[in-house]
């Protein structure tokens, strides 16, 4: 029997039993789910978001490509449609809203709506509490990209999905949301306000095919964590295992997906809170 002090042990950083048991029992492929459709990916110049956009694009979508850096979105383009899809690019930084709303007219443009949005641009800070009370901004952008720009995506596209009655979100959010990120509090605090919104937006549009799918996605090895220390050594999925898990939640459309210890975790962290703040303290003292 393993104790609470274990559990962060015992949460593998893989997705775990239940893409494979959703893997054996499906019925559909990816071709199916976005074949001559339009798929949106933020961050799609690297990292997950570029490995699952050139999936998808192999798999017969308009693939909608946006990031910051342009020449790095036209190489994923160029990489796409040598693979006989299609892809679009759409420079743009998504801090800057007026970017981002000119952005979203021109997607609506060209392709009259998204049917599938992947929220997977994200920015993480490692910093602790002593060394933030004079950086608020770090909490404010750090909830714009996280949470406010996915906000205004979901806004501007979703009434379409809406009048269609079909469409996705697929957010990609972090593990760390199930049972907490000491010194990571501007990081977990934006992607745990995007799961709470997106819960409340499925229980609006639940009768209406329209699917919110949240990842927990484990570490992954990416330009992302490449400048902290603490990640050198650490086991990470590769960006093609974090696009795999994209693309499971785009074919099998689960309401969530995340490993089944960390899930866990998070449920006797509601019923034991006291037990898991030890735990979580003693992992943040190790790692200072």
């Amino acid at each position: 029997m393993y104790g609470i002090g274990e559990l962060p042990r015992l949460i593998k950083y893989s997705l775990d039993t239940q893409i494979s048991l959703a893997r054996l029992r499906r019925s559909h492929t990816l071709e199916d789910r976005v074949a001559g459709r339009t798929v949106l990916v933020t961050g799609a110049s690297s990292g997950i978001g570029r490995a699952a956009a050139i999936r998808i694009g192999a798999a017969g979508a308009t693939v909608a490509l946006v990031a910051r850096r342009a020449e790095e979105l036209r190489e994923v383009a160029a990489e796409i449609e040598t693979a006989g899809g299609k892809a679009s690019v759409y420079p743009c930084d998504l801090n800057d809203f007026d970017e981002l709303d000119a952005m979203v007219a021109q997607v609506l443009a060209d392709h009259g709506g998204v049917d599938i949005l992947i929220n997977n641009a994200g920015r993480s800070i490692r910093r602790r509490l002593d060394e933030s009370y004079e950086r608020f901004h770090d909490y404010e952008r750090t909830m714009k990209l996280n949470y406010f720009a996915p906000t205004r995506l979901m806004l501007a596209f979703l009434p379409g999905m809406r009048e269609r009655r079909d469409g996705q979100v697929v957010s990609v959010l972090s593990l760390a949301v199930l049972f907490g990120g000491a010194g990571y509090s501007a990081y977990i605090a934006s992607k745990a306000a995007l799961d709470s919104l997106t819960d409340s937006l499925q229980a609006e549009t639940l009768t209406e095919n329209i699917r919110f799918t949240t990842i927990y996605m484990p570490l992954v090895r990416t330009p992302m964590i490449a400048t902290n220390s603490l990640y050198v050594n650490a086991v990470a999925l590769t960006p093609e295992q974090g696009a795999a898990a994209i693309c499971d939640a785009i074919i099998d459309r689960p309401r969530r997906i995340g490993p089944v210890r960390g899930r866990i975790a998070n449920l006797l962290d509601r019923v034991v809170p006291e037990r898991f703040d030890v735990v979580r303290n003693a992992r943040f003292q190790q790692g200072m």
